[in-house]
């Protein structure tokens, strides 16, 4: 078999993953049912924690210079003002920014550092048919002109979204349900007197219409239209009928509108798989679970999935680790996706209530509280995915309750370090899909990095030793997704023990 892995789905979790496994040399075929790039898109965000992990794989490129990086949200019930809320801007113990750019140039820069791997997407290529057994999968794939070919692969991932083929192949449930029946969406060129730093959103009676300031007098606006609307309506009435709303309730009138450059509709859904693997098919993005865009949290969370995924595909197809690590893939992301979902669901139940108590509810109780500086920075720290956390899952098992400070399994920040021959990086830096043995010792590092480089392999390990951080006596060993695997006080030993049990358990 020459293609160890196979990608069905070139968007930012399929590109993720086929970048990280390349950059270990990791055999990787990308196929799209698509016939080209999106040059539209409906997420606008990535969050920190997408930012990190496209710094870490080398993918970020010059989008923090074509982005925005704050945005002032306005809530907007009639002509009054309920909420304002500034989102993005980093702080001083987490430093990362959010970017408001396009899903389409997020994708665009990926590819470029794909093929910079020698990588490319093969566009057109759809997945039809799936059989695999205890030594690969052969998949039907069918291209453009119809013809149906075979590919023999060890592993399938399926991040060809929502509506997966590879997921309904794999026989992977994907219970959920509806959270808004219909939204109403157009990017258009115009001057229109509003924040360019920002949004503005209208609620009123349960029903929404949102503006996003974009680059070049741009704006996405999108609507939740009335039940009675006809289905399947042209771009033309899509956009007339969200101009008109627009108007309606901003009271902004329409003469500078030179350009509907998109229009489109579609239904927002809360839905988990089943399973995030079946032998040797495994999901990710939002094949394994959709939500909200409520918080931009869709694009991030499978950006999460694919750095999580790929460190443990690597060992695996090395021979390093037994397949049995691919399941602590699910065991750790599974139960992330399903608060992610209950949280966005939970923001459009509060603000978006189509019973009247429930509006005053949420002017008299939620809209308070969420006034406060204290709640706001929470809100930001959860949706930048920062404070994820993997304590008390199959890799960070609840025996360190007893460690203070930061324990086996959290995200670990960024740190100005020293390798060992001086020369200085940041510790995300450092990583690019690598362990990384932490210490202040550059002699207790070096036996630590020894030990772990004879499970890992010696590419896959490297030692750095902080730089004006605080003195600690531990040692920790650092996941290739940035969170830690390992901490404790010098001992080799001990570190090869953890990584026996974690790549060959019992």
């Amino acid at each position: 078999m020459t293609d160890t892995v196979l990608i069905a789905g070139a968007g930012p979790t399929g590109l993720a993953l086929a970048i990280h496994l390349a950059l270990h040399d990791i055999p990787v075929r990308v196929i799209d049912a698509a016939t080209g790039p999106a040059t539209t898109s409906r997420a606008l965000g990535l969050q920190p924690r997408g930012v990190e992990v496209l710094e870490r794989i080398g993918a970020l490129g010059d989008l923090p210079q074509r982005s925005q990086s704050s945005l002032n949200m306005s809530y907007n019930e009639g002509s009054r003002t309920v909420l304002r809320l500034h989102v993005g801007q980093a702080v001083a113990d987490q430093p990362k920014q959010a970017l408001l750019i396009s899903q389409a140039e997020v994708e665009g820069t990926m590819r470029e550092r794909f093929a910079q791997l020698g990588g490319h997407v093969e566009w057109g290529t759809q997945v039809v048919a799936a059989r695999q057994d205890d030594t690969g999968v052969t998949a039907t794939v069918r291209t453009a002109d119809g013809a149906e070919h075979h590919i023999e692969t060890h592993w399938l991932i399926g991040c060809d979204g929502a509506h997966s083929t590879v997921r309904k192949l794999a026989g992977i449930g994907f219970p959920g349900r509806k959270l808004l029946e219909r939204l109403l969406m157009i990017d258009v060129r115009a001057r229109w007197p509003l924040d360019k730093n920002g949004s503005t959103t209208w609620m009123e009676a349960g029903h929404m219409l949102s503006v996003t300031a974009l680059p070049d007098d741009t704006w996405r606006v999108f609507t939740e239209p009335p039940s009675d609307l006809p289905d399947q309506l042209s771009e033309r009435e899509i956009s007339d009928r969200v101009l008109s709303e627009f108007s309606r309730r901003s009271g902004i009138g329409l003469d500078t509108v030179t350009d509907v450059r998109w229009a489109s509709e579609f239904r927002i859904h809360r839905r988990l798989a089943d399973a995030y693997r079946r032998g040797r098919i495994l999901l990710a993005g939002d094949a394994a679970h959709i939500q909200s865009p409520t918080g931009g949290q869709g694009q991030n969370t499978g950006l999460g999935d694919a750095e999580n995924l790929a460190w443990k595909l690597v060992l695996v197809t090395r021979g390093r680790a037994d397949q049995r690590l691919l399941d602590t893939y699910e065991g750790e992301r599974r139960p992330l996706a399903r608060k992610v979902l209950r949280a966005t669901s939970t923001a459009v139940d509060i603000m978006l209530p189509h019973d009247p108590w429930k509006r005053l509810l949420r002017d008299n109780v939620v809209l308070p509280v969420v006034r406060l500086p204290a709640v706001q920075r929470r809100l930001w720290l959860a949706a930048s995915q920062l404070g994820i956390s993997y304590r008390g899952g199959p890799l960070a098992p609840a025996m360190h309750r007893w460690m203070p400070g930061l324990r086996p399994g959290d995200r670990m920040p960024d740190l100005t370090c020293r390798h060992l021959d001086g020369g200085r990086t940041t510790l995300h830096a450092a990583i690019s899909g690598r362990w990384v043995v932490l210490a202040d010792d550059q002699h207790v590092a070096a036996r630590h990095v020894e030990a772990a480089a004879a499970r890992l392999g010696a590419d896959l390990i490297v030692a750095l030793t902080p730089v004006e951080q605080p003195s600690s006596p531990d040692v920790m060993l650092i996941r290739p997704d940035g969170h830690i695997g390992w901490r404790d006080h010098p001992a080799p030993d001990k570190l090869a023990a953890w990584l026996n049990q974690v790549l060959w358990p019992a």
